[in-house]
Parts: structure tokens; sequence; C-alpha cells
């Protein structure tokens, strides 16, 4: 890749000068990639961001209001503004899931909002998850607990300002749902019923039978819906940011989307950025991700300069439903995995092979509470070991009015394809499920480029360090989407917007010249080449890896993306041409690049990334892996962002 990555010892470092008079701390480099000779300051992780962007803060917002950006006020306006293909806001949303809808709700309060939405609002990872969110809400945890669970869990990784932030801010951020009207499961004594599932050492997680996503985003949605400053845009498909160059630094003025329902590229300037777009489960052939969960907003991130941090941790979730394993097969191929949830676990759930016998206290004293790392790579060894291509989750031993009241989804689904969780043990695999590592972000979900922010999977905060615990995901959207609205609201009072800003970057392409029958082809050889992307990731860069396998994948998805773009630009396709499934693939393979990058690059096995030549976890490797921006000229076509980057220079 045309990037540089060094391992940081716990501190966040960008490819700029910092002037603060701290003590330089040298970086462990990768052998072969350089760093562009950058000298580096010495900076905490969950400070960083936030120190670089108060340092520069006056320069920034100078450089905001200068004859390129003409004042337009900050008045609150029910109705966006428009000129065309182009829409102006206040603050632009990238995703609809828990993150991007709780982001939503307060910022409205002081401007016009953009929510845009890959396809329905609803259709997100938050909607996808069963288990609930970890909080400390019973008297005999603690706020300490939490804290050393979540650690323990990320091997050491972590960040602890950020795991503090996070265990501390997460009980209120349950209470403002349940005030918002959120509706989780109560006990007999009348207090929420608190769950646990693996690695937790307590019952603290608040859930909605095992469908606290959906329920969840149900209740933000009504509310999003019911704010009149909220503009929602569904069907539109972020293409790229756009960013202009103002001295070092990168700043963020919105997005280019694709309205795939018209095949319209719509322009959205806005003076606030969030990124909230989800993760890239279908970098991998099986993953519970839904279809949206390509990997755009990384990918878009990295493409705009943004520092990008730990995207070797893949989380595979240990039990997802094995279709094959199911008395009746479902009649064509899922679009992603139906997950079982952790929670089965936590409630008792027991792990066997095919001979019935209980493999997980061979592997871990914590058994199937183990953490989900733990678990994954004990059924990947037994399925290797036995040949064998699923195992078996059973739960039948417990009463079976438990069984049905807290998992009511499971049970509803296994029972159509002939199985009955409350006599018969579930076929599970392993799947793809949650990246830790994604765009580096400050305490208050800042990044490397002004004006643009991050929350959810799409984030890296350093909460989850190697491993994220159970349950901490919607727990991380909640907390970093509530800490970036007072910078957000700051920075964009102190901004902008320019009603002929549209015109500073070239408008993208809807290849309707190519003809039908060009396009046809060149979806047919997309659709190929994405299964096939699937399966060298799955091959290569799963749940065990080595560095000859990881060098082999890299070749191989170097060789497989240069062999697609020549396809592409041989048949007529210009570099600033889209289309949805051309643009998605172009993000899998920059999120694929990044992940096989950051893994070779690690040269031990913490957490989610177990190499069988590096087998053991060494304490001077404990260092996030950092992958710096690129050139904008160079690299292949998922790498470069469509359009060139203006130069916006600072009023003196």
């Amino acid at each position: 890749m045309a990037a540089s990555i060094a391992y940081v010892g716990g501190h966040l470092q960008y490819g700029v000068n910092f002037c603060m008079g701290q003590s330089y701390k040298q970086a462990i480099w990768v052998p072969s990639v350089t760093f562009n000779g950058c000298l580096q300051r010495e900076l905490s992780w969950s400070c960083g961001v936030s120190k670089f962007l108060q340092i520069r803060k006056c320069n920034l917002f100078r450089s905001r209001t200068n004859e390129n950006w003409k004042s337009f006020g900050t008045v609150i306006t029910s109705a966006y503004l428009r000129d065309g293909s182009t829409k102006y806001f206040d603050f632009a949303v990238i995703g609809s899931g828990v993150a991007g809808l709780r982001y939503a709700l307060e910022v409205a309060k002081y401007g016009s909002v953009a929510i845009i939405t890959k396809a329905e609002p609803h259709e997100s990872n938050t909607n996808y998850a069963q288990g609930g969110v970890s909080a400390v809400l019973c008297p005999s945890d603690s706020v300490e607990s939490h804290m050393q669970d979540t650690i323990v869990a990320g091997a050491y990784l972590c960040d602890e300002e950020s795991v503090k932030v996070v265990c501390t801010e997460g009980p209120d951020r349950i209470r403002e749902l349940i005030a918002m009207g959120a509706s989780f499961d109560h006990g007999d004594d009348g207090n929420l019923h608190l769950a646990r599932e693996g690695g937790h050492s307590h019952h603290r997680i608040v859930h909605a039978a095992d469908m606290t996503g959906r329920e969840i985003e149900r209740a933000l949605l009504e509310a999003v819906v019911n704010d009149p400053n909220i503009s929602v845009f569904k069907h539109h498909f972020a293409i790229d940011l756009l960013t202009s160059q103002d001295g070092s630094d990168t700043v963020c003025h919105g997005i280019d989307a694709l309205n795939t329902e018209t095949q319209e590229v719509v322009r959205f300037i806005s003076k606030v950025t969030l990124l909230a777009s989800g993760g890239a489960g279908h970098i991998y052939p099986s993953t519970t991700n839904p279809l949206v969960a390509t990997g755009d907003g990384m990918a878009m991130a990295h493409r705009a300069q943004a520092v990008i941090s730990n995207m070797e941790f893949v989380q595979f979730h240990p039990t997802a439903l094995a279709d094959e394993g199911l008395p009746i097969k479902p009649k064509k191929t899922r679009e992603n995995s139906f997950l079982i949830t952790e929670a089965v676990r936590g409630d008792g759930g027991i792990l066997y092979n095919l001979s019935m016998e209980r493999f997980m206290p061979l592997y871990d004293g914590r058994a199937e509470l183990a953490p989900r790392d733990v678990v994954a790579r004990s059924i990947d060894d037994q399925l290797k070991k036995r040949n064998e291509k699923y195992v078996l989750l059973d739960i039948s031993h417990k009463p079976r009015e438990k069984i049905l009241s807290h998992f009511p989804n499971i049970a509803n689904e296994c029972l159509q394809h002939g199985l009955d969780i409350t006599q018969q043990p579930i076929p599970v695999v392993p799947a793809a499920h949650y990246m830790c590592g994604g765009v580096r972000a400050g305490l208050q979900g800042e990044t490397n480029v002004h004006g643009l922010y991050v929350a959810g999977e799409v984030a890296c905060t350093g909460l989850h360090g190697a491993n994220r615990l159970a349950s901490n995901s919607l727990l991380e959207a909640l907390v970093f989407a509530r800490r970036a609205v007072q910078p957000s609201i700051n920075y964009m009072k102190s901004s902008s917007l320019d009603l002929s800003a549209s015109s500073l970057w070239t408008r993208p392409l809807v290849p309707k010249s190519l003809g039908s029958d060009v396009m046809h082809k060149i979806l047919r050889i997309t659709k190929e080449v994405r299964k096939e992307l699937q399966s060298i990731m799955w091959k290569y860069v799963g749940i065990v890896r080595s560095t000859s396998r990881l060098q082999e994948a890299e070749q191989k998805i170097g060789k497989l993306e240069a062999k697609w773009e020549t396809y592409l630009f041989e048949h007529g396709w210009q570099q600033t041409m889209v289309a949805l499934e051309a643009c998605e693939m172009r993000n899998l393979f920059c999120c694929a690049k990044l992940v096989v990058s950051s893994a070779l690059a690690r040269h031990e096995s913490r957490g989610l990334h177990y190499m069988t030549d590096f087998p053991h976890l060494e304490e001077s490797k404990r260092l996030p892996t950092v992958i710096f921006p690129s050139s904008h000229t160079t690299g292949t076509w998922s790498s470069r962002q469509l359009h060139q980057q203006p130069i916006v220079k600072s009023m003196v």
C-alpha cells in the first residue's frame, strides 16, 4: 500500500510538526516502510487529537472564514438549502445506526442536519445487534470492574482514558435512551434485567430480549422523524468526502453521494461531518453484518488523509448460525449470517463438537464465558482438527419458558428451519462480526481532518484494544456520539457556508454513456471479483494467520485489484465515474488492504490477531498500529479520491 505504517507506543502521532515542547519518542517502524522523514512528538492516544485541534484552533477557524467561504450564518433552518443537486447543511451525518442518530438528535438543537444513509434508515449494524448494551447499573458492580473486564478482553492494548470515559458515562447514556422511549427487559423485582456475557465478571447487559439493537434503533428513529431540523436521505450512498488542503491541514467540507434510486449524484456541503457508517464485515464471505457494511467510511476517510489504526483486529463472532447444520436448509444463501448472541453462552449455553464432547474447558479455564477471540479460535481449531463444518451450542437444558422469553428471535428463526432450540443444540460457526480498528479518534470523536468527526464501528477510539468485550459496541457508539456534540457545535458556529463552494470539486459522473451492455459486463465482473476478494480474505487473513499467508494475500489482492481496474478502464470507465457496485468494490479493496498491511506489521499474537509464526504475546509490541495518510496522486483507484483537492489559503 502507498501508506506509512508504524507501531506507536500508546501515542497518537501524525505526519505534521507539533509545537508543544514535549519530548520525542522513538516509534517502532515497520521494515521497508518510510514515513516521509517527519518528526513525531509524544502524545497520549486519547488526548492527542484533542490537543492537536486545540493548538490549531485559532488558525483553523480563521482558515474556515476566508474569501472562499462567505458567511452564511448559523441560524437553525427547518428546511435544507439547495442549489440543484447541491444541498447545504450545518451538519452532515453519514450513517443511520445508533451513533449517527444519537448525534443528529443533539446537534439538531443548534442547526440543520442531513442524515445520509445507504439503504433504509433502519438497515444498520445497530439493528442486527442482539445481545445488549453493557453498563454498570447494579450496586454490586463497579466502573473499575467494567474497566478491568474491557482491558483484559482487549489484551491490554486498550487506551485506559478511553475505557474510563466509556465505562463512567455509559450508565447515563442508557438512562437517556430509556427517557427517549427505549424499552428494555425488567426482572420480577421491577428493575432492569441485567444479563451476563463472555468476558464480563458481573451481570451488566441491558437488553430487549434478543433484539436490543432493533429496539434502540426504533426509539431513535422515531425521535429523528419527529425532529423538524433533521432531513433523512435514504438510499444515498456516500462516495467520497469533500476535502481541501490548507497548508499541512486537511479540511472536510461535506460529501458526495449517489442517490441509488434516481442515479443522481448529490453534493452535500456542510460545516461539520460525522462519519458513523459502521464496519467492513463484507470483506469476508461470511459475516453477521448487513449488506451495507462494505467499509465505506473507513475507505473514504483513508482517501481523505485521515489516520487509520488497529485494522488487523477483526472480530469473528464465535457463534453465527451454521445453515448447513439445520434440519431444513434455507432456500437461498443468506446475504448475512444469522447471529446467535453471546448471551446464549452467558445464560449457560454449552459448546460441543459433533461427537457431543464439550471442548471449551480444554482451551480456557473460563470455558464458554471466555472472550470472543478465545472462543472463536477454539472453535476454529476443533473444526480443522476434526474436519467438520460446524459445532453445536446447546441451551436446551435450561427451562423452556426462560429460553423462549430471553431468545424469541433466535428460537423463531431456528424453528422456521425445523430446529427447536428448547430441545436441540444449535449448529454454529464463526463469522466476521466487528472491526476493532478504524479511523483514529480522540476523546471527543475528533480526527486529524478538520471538521470530520467519527463515532461507532467506523472509529478507533482505543476502547476495544485488540478485542472488543461483548456488548461494548453500542455503548461506545452512544458515548462517543454524545461526546462529539459540543466540539461539533463549536466548530459549526465558527464556520461558514459558501453557496458557490460546490464548484470547487469535480462532480462524479454516472456512467450512462457506457451503455447497458457494457455496464452489465462490468457489474458481472465486479460481482465475481467481490467473491474472489472475500475468498482470499477468509483463506489467508482469517482467524489464524501467518506471515507467508498474509504476504500471499497481499500479492493476490494486488493482482486482483489491478485486473479489475484494468477491465473497467478498458471498457470506458473514467476516474470520476460512480456506480454503487463499483464504489463498494473500491471500498472493499481499500479496507482489505488496510487489514492485510496492519496484520503484516504486527509480529506477535494479541487478541484477535493470531500468528502461527509469532504465537506469543510480546510486551514490547503492546502498541497500536497506525496507518498514516498516503499521497493524493499515487495508488490505485480505490486509494484515491475521485476529485482533485482544492487548495484553500488562510487569510493573514
